[in-house]
């Protein structure tokens, strides 16, 4: 084993000793969180486990290299690296375990997710932006094997644009480009596509990125023979090195128990990486996995004795101790007393933390115990609320699901009583329920001043005699003025660049902006929305292009599980709002003509679904959007782009107002509701119901997240009684949720005098041409007989069975 730590600078050799010392305390730190962090999983006190031993020593070197303004997008192992950039204690990481509901003591999640799973703050208390230059950060971490591979790949983008792109206002997010994104994966997950996608994506880009695979040898149970080729990932990975003539990767190898080669090679990664903008790999062999995989299993069951030896002798931590040893660097004696003196802190903070936890909750089962009390001595049924009394009083340790449980019971019990007591209980259950749900509820969209629902309409502005143009063309004039506008703003997808997009809504645009601003990317859709999400985490303003709604499948694993909960997961202290824009419905083909609108919405609760029904609509999405600090979805109509509009002469300023829906016919027999391409075969529909003397009220959705905050809906509803929602996704959709929406939480069944309907597409993905269009999908015909059919349920006189 090396005995020279070389990257140490003009230091002295006790402070040398010192930063090492230092090192291994922290590695001890964290190997003692684990083991007892473990324990507490076994004993019931925590629900699951899955830790960072075996891994302690890599990570120390990483973070030897890692900066201010760096970011780290990682796997749910690293609580050694946060420990050493000083991002983590004993403490909060126990109080991870148990899941505290206090963002200030639990700052990774406050309790949202499991234990391992990492973040820092980038947002101050109103949701504005720290200045990430001065702290290290660290993205906030998913379980998803892979899903933290995209967004690395936009962290590391960013410092790429800050460094090449003019004007930008970088005074809190970059220097010059010189943050590194860092990313950390297990051997095993570098089987998953969204790897290899990230990968070479950065290759092309080349952007400053240090991939680091902790290489254990297995995935929970399974050795690497199964999982790859040549069972090692560095070696299949050599194609992607670098050359003189050519750009690529800078590889390397090395073992994860040599503390000296580590800091070395950590400190070479990020030197290249930080200053050529080189990406590069690091793979980290011989790593060991103390305990297993998580505390679900055990590794006895799966590794031979021979095995279990070898991690035994090559944990990270015994030999960092030897190698400490044999240099002189501390006595044997003295790293005894340091062990054991770790070993108190580690119980101690774990204490603390528990302590912390169930303090409150003590508190609010005893509030509750009075008051049942109280409730049994007013009551004819004492018996029974005394004894539920005693059951929450015999729990030492009661969690919030009992002490709202058995106040629920209580109340019960008394249905049809009238008391103080009665009142007093009713009261504290749902004053409970509003101080307690937010606990778990809150940040699913943005709370902040900047939030979308608090950013008004502002209409579009037309010449006396407006310029009717194509409909690209209003879409192309506001990009442009909102290129000029915002010097963040990017734009980004497949054929975005260089051809203006496939409808030319971005014509000319890169030869005007550039090619970091306006550019083409692979067909990788999910590393396309991985840059969006990276570079919206560090201020940019980024537009990820998906090509086709269809297309939008590919990344919708990322959506709902990164994009979709960033700022729940941190619970408002990180933010990405990135613009997904994308164009569907009406094309031709079973993959390019779904609307797959029912999965998406119900897969992506976290970001706004914008469906507008024209191009000068979705441009004031666009402008709102850019007000807001929100992601969202939006849809623009495929079929549009060469319909006429006027042209509006404040472009880049005129805004939709998004979950408002719109009344584009007035009528008095039926409200038709619908959004997008389907809205025109709905106008064609109401014309001729209009000849055979039926006069339908046309809604447009506007926005299906959210959808009528205001209601309006209703009122519709209210005036004519009956209610159609048409949409061209399958039974079961969109529509359905349309019409929970009206009918439920609009409570708009008590003024229907028939049963509301829906009309969808078939079943089927919309069959080629313009007939599997027409016998696919709602047609203006389909729309009619429907419509006439309910007028012909409650008229039949006046409008016979047509069939």
């Amino acid at each position: 084993m090396q005995a020279k730590l070389e990257n140490t600078q003009d230091i002295s050799f006790d402070q040398f000793k010192e930063e090492i010392i230092q090192d291994y305390t922290t590695a001890v730190i964290s190997r003692e969180c684990s083991l007892l962090g473990r324990r507490e999983v076994l004993t019931g006190k925590a629900k699951f486990g899955i830790f960072g031993d075996g891994k302690e020593v890599p990570q120390l070197a990483m973070a030897k290299a890692f900066q201010n303004g760096d970011f780290r997008s990682g796997y749910y192992r690293d609580q050694t690296f946060m420990m050493a950039i000083g991002e983590l204690n004993i403490q909060q990481f126990f109080a991870g375990l148990y899941a505290h509901t206090d963002i200030d003591v639990e700052p990774m999640s406050a309790g949202r997710q499991m234990g391992g799973h990492f973040a820092t703050h980038s947002l101050d208390k109103n949701g504005e932006w720290k200045n990430l230059t001065q702290q290290k950060n660290s993205s906030a971490d998913i379980s998803p094997t892979a899903g933290q591979m995209p967004r690395l790949l936009g962290l590391a983008q960013a410092s790429k644009i800050y460094r090449h792109v003019e004007g930008i206002d970088a005074e809190k997010f970059s220097k010059n480009g010189n943050e590194i994104a860092w990313g950390t994966i297990g051997n095993a997950s570098t089987s998953e596509g969204l790897f290899f996608e990230t990968i070479n994506a950065a290759g092309v880009l080349q952007v400053p990125m240090v991939m680091s695979v902790w290489d254990d040898e297995y995935g929970i149970s399974v050795h690497a023979k199964h999982q790859t080729t040549k069972e090692n990932i560095s070696e299949i990975l050599k194609g992607f090195q670098r050359t003189d003539t050519e750009n690529g990767y800078e590889i390397f190898t090395v073992n994860g128990w040599d503390y000296p080669s580590l800091v070395a090679t950590y400190q070479k990664a990020a030197d290249i990486s930080r200053e050529q903008h080189v990406p590069v790999l690091i793979h980290v062999q011989q790593v060991t996995q103390p305990q297993g995989h998580s505390t679900s299993g055990s590794h006895e069951r799966y590794k031979s004795k021979e095995r279990l030896a070898w991690e035994a002798e090559y944990d990270c931590n015994a030999q960092m101790r030897k190698w400490m040893i044999e240099n002189g660097i501390e006595t044997e004696e003295n790293l005894d007393a340091l062990e054991k003196d770790i070993k108190k802190r580690v119980r101690d903070g774990k204490k603390a933390a528990w302590r912390d936890f169930v303090a409150p909750m003590k508190q609010e089962q005893q509030e509750v115990l009075q008051l049942i009390g109280k409730l049994a001595e007013s009551s004819p049924n004492k018996v029974f609320i005394n004894k539920l009394k005693e059951e929450l009083g015999a729990i030492a340790e009661p969690i919030r699901k009992e002490i709202a449980s058995y106040a629920r019971k209580a109340l019960r019990l008394v249905v049809g009583e009238h008391s103080s007591e009665r009142t007093a209980l009713s009261n504290w259950i749902k004053v409970y329920f509003e101080k307690i749900q937010p606990k778990y509820s809150s940040h699913l969209y943005s709370e902040s001043a900047k939030s979308v629902l608090k950013i008004d309409a502002k209409a579009p502005e037309y010449a006396t005699e407006a310029e009717e143009v194509d409909a690209r063309i209003v879409l192309r004039d506001n990009f442009d003025a909102l290129f000029a506008k915002y010097p963040e703003v990017l734009i980004f997808g497949e054929d975005a660049g260089e051809i203006g997009d496939v409808n030319q809504g971005l014509e000319g645009m890169q030869a005007k902006y550039g090619k970091l601003r306006v550019s083409d990317t692979g067909i990788r859709e999910a590393t396309i929305l991985g840059q969006g999400i990276g570079m919206a985490m560090r201020g940019l303003r980024p537009i990820a292009e998906i090509q086709y709604l269809d297309y939008l499948l590919y990344a919708l694993q990322i959506m709902s599980d990164d994009l979709a909960t960033v700022l729940y997961r941190t619970k408002g202290t990180q933010k990405a709002p990135v613009i997904i824009r994308t164009r569907g419905h009406r094309l031709e083909g079973i993959w390019h003509s779904g609307s797959p609108m029912g999965a998406i919405i119900n897969a992506i609760k976290g970001i706004h679904v914008l469906v507008p029904r024209n191009m000068t609509k979705a441009a004031g999405f666009y402008n709102t959007l850019l007000e807001s600090d929100e992601p969202a979805l939006v849809i623009e109509c495929l079929n549009g782009y060469r319909l006429k509009e006027p042209l509006p002469t404040n472009l880049g300023e005129f805004k939709t107002k998004i979950g408002v829906v719109e009344t584009i016919k007035e009528g008095t027999d039926m409200t038709v509701v619908s959004y997008g391409s389907t809205l025109r075969i709905v106008e064609q529909a109401a014309k001729e119901l209009q000849a055979v003397g039926i006069d339908i009220e046309i809604i447009d959705c506007q926005s299906l997240i959210p959808f009528d905050i205001n209601h309006d809906t209703v009122k519709s509803v209210q005036k004519t009684n009956r209610l159609l929602v048409v949409d061209e996704d399958v039974p079961g959709g969109a529509s359905a949720f349309i019409l929970q929406h009206i009918v439920d939480e609009q409570n708009g069944y008590q003024y229907l005098d028939s049963k509301p309907q829906t009309l969808t597409a078939k079943a089927h993905r919309p069959a080629y041409g313009t007939d599997g269009d027409y016998f696919s999908k709602p047609s203006a015909e389909d729309i009619f007989e429907k419509v006439y059919a309910m007028m012909h349920e409650a008229n039949p006189a006046e409008f016979p069975q047509l069939y």
